[in-house]
């Protein structure tokens, strides 16, 4: 075998994997919204005004600047310390009950091979990253906070990792990496992350909002549905 073919054999794929509803049987966001309630950080009407701005998410008409506002103003004049711990608090109760075992199976599966993996969310970043080391990923892109002084303004910067800012995102991370992917898998449930699974090379539709699964089965997508009883790491 030559150097470059021996190169060429090194060469990792990239995976890619949205979070919510696709490593998670839940959304991260509704579940920090009632975790802070619970821990009286939020208001009751927190939660009613995260729910309805959440439902325009799977018709893929949400304001994604105005859910932020919504749903960072609980933190804001939080320092990032206090915002960590309580975050660690939040993935131990809320999130490690609703990991499903399959994500963890395929994600474990890609790490064998030598692949990198990417957990990507419109989600914020102070709840993407933590989760992402917790499934073993290599690394994390989600909706950037800003921080002025270690303070959290409720604010974000950058480009909202959303519908076509995944992709932007994403080809901005891989850029930035000195790896030459040899290819791309994707995985989501969401219609909104259509950008991100046509911008990769092996696209999966993971327990598929009816639209996605629409789009999936007329392009002859493999369709995986981790939904099943005794799924879920409890």
């Amino acid at each position: 075998m030559t150097h470059s073919n021996q190169a060429m054999s090194n060469t990792p794929y990239l995976a890619v994997f949205e979070l919510d509803e696709t490593l998670i049987a839940a959304d991260s966001a509704s579940l920090w919204s009632e975790h802070i309630a619970e821990k009286g950080l939020a208001p009751e009407n927190q939660i009613a005004e995260e729910h309805e701005l959440i439902s325009a998410y799977a018709k893929g008409t949400m304001d994604m600047d105005r859910y932020m506002q919504a749903t960072l103003k609980p933190i804001i004049g939080m320092d990032r310390r206090t915002l960590t711990q309580l975050v660690a608090e939040f993935v131990e109760e809320k999130i490690k009950p609703a990991l499903y075992n399959d994500a963890i199976s395929r994600i474990q599966w890609h790490k064998q091979r030598g692949d990198k993996v990417l957990v990507i969310s419109a989600t914020g970043e102070h709840l993407v990253k933590p989760i992402a080391k917790l499934l073993g990923a290599d690394d994390a892109i989600a909706i950037n906070l800003e921080q002025i002084n270690g303070i959290i303004t409720g604010r974000t910067t950058g480009t909202l990792s959303y519908q076509q800012g995944k992709v932007t995102r994403m080809k901005a991370w891989i850029a930035e990496q000195d790896i030459q992917f040899k290819g791309s898998y994707g995985y989501s449930d969401s219609i909104n992350d259509l950008p991100m699974l046509d911008a990769v090379d092996r696209p999966f539709a993971v327990n598929p909002d009816p639209a996605l699964a629409l789009h999936a089965q007329m392009q002859d997508w493999t369709i995986m549905d981790w939904r099943h009883e005794n799924n879920i790491l409890r």
